[in-house]
């Protein structure tokens, strides 16, 4: 009989030695907290794929080349195909550090293109610190990648 118990145990093992071997991603949360997609690294092209009034609840990664630096409200996003994505926040609900530049993100949420007004990029222009002349320079709308999160991992 004795054997027969230990089946179960040796298995049990295996599943929870399985389980701990699996990638974990440490870093902070901030606003929800979300399990992180396999398939995530492939989703830097979506936007290749969605016009301008196209909606589509996914998962993106990439680095953080800037943060808004009044309260941490907005950030750019460097993907790995290169492209740059501008991220908000769900509802102004949550806000990042303005020192996580250069930092690895994970982030769920919707993705969308938009057509950004001359007076808003003059804004965030601001906020990220431009200078007069830059803002100057900004005369025409301009689509935008953007995202809209629910939920950061920002990578210890």
């Amino acid at each position: 009989m004795r054997p027969f118990n230990i089946y179960p145990v040796v298995f049990l093992l295996f599943l929870m030695n399985m389980a701990m071997a699996q990638e974990t991603v440490s870093g902070n949360y901030y606003g929800e907290a979300f399990k992180i997609q396999e398939s995530i690294k492939e989703r830097a092209t979506i936007y290749n794929h969605l016009a301008v009034t196209d909606t589509l609840m996914t998962q993106m990664t990439g680095t953080i080349k800037e943060v808004c630096q009044v309260k941490g409200c907005w950030m750019n996003i460097t993907l790995d195909s290169g492209d740059e994505v501008f991220v908000r926040f769900k509802d102004y609900g949550f806000f990042v550090p303005t020192d996580a530049t250069e930092k690895t993100v994970f982030m769920n949420g919707l993705a969308f293109l938009e057509e950004m007004s001359v007076e808003d990029q003059k804004h965030y222009a601001k906020d990220s610190g431009a200078s007069e002349e830059e803002i100057a320079q900004i005369k025409e709308p301009a689509h935008i990648l953007r995202f809209e999160a629910d939920g950061v991992l920002i990578k210890d």
